[in-house]
């Protein structure tokens, strides 16, 4: 019967235990990667909701505007914009009810996201923020002779209208005293506006936070530019607004 000597015996063992701890190493090298990848998710995670406001697992409220001079009904670049806002909130993992610009009442537990401008009562409730939230801001009513129509007044700075070339939206987020969660007010001069400042915060929150002096209350304005060759695709960060936008002028 053949044996193996002590030199072969150890040699084998040797193998053995490298073997050993290369599976060892490389399971646990694997939970490692894995966990360092589940924690950098959920520190993105984090950091978007905290931009908007959210809080994951809970319900946000989308209210939704009408068309200008329209009560009762939507523009669809609105409800593509209340649909991002909805897609957003189900990567956050939160459940979405939607009510009209017409609603009455405190937001309570839900973050509120308010699309639409006030302007031909479009969005009423868009208004009644904008008036007890953000005194600093005018909204310039439309008139066809005026180069002020529609322009959004920040501080004395105006953000003027050039339907179809170059708009803007205000985006503000504030938490009223009645409430324990934020709105997230996204205010454009059109509802192609609307659209653009959602789509290009969805994307580039993470910049836009790097600007603000603070998450927790802000207000911006949104340039949209080239709309006739780029749609609602080319929008950037024009200024923070909040100093003015909260403090009556």
């Amino acid at each position: 019967m053949a044996r193996c000597g002590r030199g072969e015996g150890d040699t084998i063992l040797s193998v053995i235990a490298n073997v050993a701890i290369g599976l060892v190493t490389s399971l646990l090298g694997g939970g490692f990667v894995w966990l360092w990848e589940r924690a950098k998710r959920t520190r993105a995670v984090n950091r978007r909701a905290a931009f908007f406001g959210v809080r994951p697992g809970h319900t946000c409220l989308i209210v939704l505007g009408g068309k200008y001079n329209a009560p009762g009904t939507a523009h669809y670049r609105d409800v593509r914009a209340a649909v991002e806002l909805a897609v957003l909130a189900g990567e956050l993992g939160c459940d979405v009810s939607v009510e009209a610009g017409d609603f009455r009442g405190s937001n309570g537990d839900r973050t509120e996201f308010c699309v639409g401008g006030p302007l031909g009562e479009a969005n009423i409730r868009a208004g009644g923020h904008l008036a007890a939230h953000l005194p600093g801001v005018t909204v310039h009513p439309y008139d066809g002779t005026n180069p002020d129509s529609v322009a959004i007044e920040v501080g004395g700075e105006k953000f003027p209208f050039d339907r179809g070339n170059q708009e803007f939206a205000l985006v503000a987020k504030f938490t009223p005293a009645e409430s324990s969660r934020p709105v997230f007010l996204v205010s454009g001069q059109t509802s192609m506006a609307n659209l653009a400042a959602i789509h290009f915060l969805r994307r580039e929150y993470e910049q836009v936070a790097k600007e603000l002096s603070s998450l927790e209350r802000f207000c911006i304005m949104i340039k949209i530019s080239g709309i006739a060759t780029y749609e609602f695709h080319r929008a950037e960060l024009a200024r923070e607004v909040t100093a003015a936008a909260f403090i009556r002028g």
